[in-house]
């Protein structure tokens, strides 16, 4: 069975190099393939800007200095604030736990419940987590607002997807659950990839599961 999310459906593919084998992770300062494999165990942790928890850091560019987009896995232990960031948009997705009750200032609250809630908001307001029954683990995307377009698609994969190149794109994805192939390697649960895809050429994914899939497209100077 075929799945399109975006510019995405499909084709057999060649095995390629699992996870674990040499070049099959990128280094930050690498060009990067048209596919990279994020394997989870490489994900970099530390603490959270106001120091309150821990984010696992998948992916951010640029890699050095002051960053235009970011995604990474947090863990919320405890109630408390989030850290802000001003001039940017957050999208968060609960990956595991109970969920959280979510209290931005001036008294707006959602509720993010299993299995995989999600929320859209500025990243400048002010809010409060409050756990609903112990820690959560949460997917966390953050991008300038002025600088990058950013789209957050939660999709099942039911056999293949295809991906086309589009000028100035680049596709993460990220593995809620089951498996993903692709020409590189093998993806389990946790796991993370990097597609830059040339214009005019297309890299097709195959398995079962579920995948977060985020299209990032920097704006024009």
């Amino acid at each position: 069975m075929e799945w399109a999310a975006g510019p995405f459906s499909l084709r057999d593919f060649p095995p390629g190099r699992g996870a674990g084998q040499t070049g099959a992770v990128p280094t930050p300062d690498a060009a990067p393939r048209m596919i990279d494999l994020l394997p989870a165990a490489t994900f970099h942790r530390e603490r959270w800007k106001n120091g309150g928890g821990w984010t696992r850091e998948i992916l951010r560019f640029p890699a050095d200095g002051d960053w235009d987009w970011r995604i990474s896995v947090a863990e919320v232990g405890s109630d408390g604030p989030f850290s802000t960031f001003p001039g940017c948009e957050r999208e968060i997705v609960l990956v595991s736990g109970m969920g959280m009750d979510l209290h931005f200032d001036g008294g707006e609250t959602h509720r993010l419940e299993p299995p995989h809630g999600r929320l859209r908001f500025a990243g400048e307001r002010p809010l409060t987590a409050l756990l609903i029954d112990g820690p959560t683990v949460d997917f966390n995307l953050i991008w300038k607002r002025d600088a990058v377009d950013a789209q957050l698609l939660h999709r099942p994969i039911v056999g293949s997807m295809l991906f086309f190149g589009e000028p100035g794109v680049t596709w993460v994805l990220y593995v809620l659950a089951g498996q993903v192939r692709t020409a590189a390697g093998t993806l389990e649960v946790g796991d993370a990839a990097r597609l830059v895809i040339p214009p005019g050429e297309r890299r097709v994914i195959e398995g079962g599961g579920e995948v977060l899939l985020v299209k990032l497209e920097l704006k024009s100077a």
